[in-house]
C-alpha cells in the first residue's frame, strides 16, 4: 500500500511560485495514477491536477491550466506540483492522492490514499 507525505507549502506573495512535493512509500507507486487536490477554508475539496502512471497523460482544472505543472519520477517515488503566478484564491491545503481509476480523476472522492496535506498561503 502506498503512503504519501506532502511538503513544500508556505507563504508567498501573489505572483510568486512554489513547488509542492509528494513522496510515496511502497513498491506500487509506479503503477498508480496520482493527483493533487486542494481544500480552502469553508469550501469543498477540489481537483487540481492529475498524472497517469507513466506520465503520458496529464490533466488540470481549468483555473490552473498554464500556471501549474504536475510531474513525477517513478524512480524517486515522487510527484510534484509546480505552482507559478499564484493568486490569493489559491490559498488552501494541498493534498496528493492515489487515483485508482483515470476516468474518475477529477472527482474529489476518488482518492484511495491521501497525504496529510501541505498549506499554501498566498498574500495579496
Amino acid at each position: 500500500q502506498v503512503r504519501l507525505v506532502e511538503s513544500g507549502g508556505g507563504l508567498v506573495q501573489a505572483g510568486g511560485s512554489l513547488k509542492l512535493s509528494c513522496e510515496a512509500s511502497g513498491r506500487t507507486f509506479r503503477r498508480t495514477h496520482m493527483g493533487w487536490f486542494r481544500q480552502a477554508p469553508g469550501k469543498d475539496r477540489e481537483f487540481v491536477a492529475a498524472i497517469s502512471m507513466n506520465s503520458a497523460l496529464k490533466d488540470y482544472a481549468d483555473s490552473m491550466k498554464g500556471r501549474f505543472t504536475i510531474s513525477r519520477d517513478n524512480d524517486k517515488n515522487t510527484v510534484w506540483l509546480q505552482q507559478n503566478s499564484l493568486k490569493p484564491e489559491d490559498t488552501a491545503v494541498y493534498y496528493c492522492a492515489v487515483i485508482p481509476n483515470w476516468n474518475d480523476r477529477r472527482k474529489p472522492g476518488t482518492g484511495t490514499t491521501w497525504g496529510q496535506g501541505t498549506q499554501v498561503t498566498v498574500s495579496p
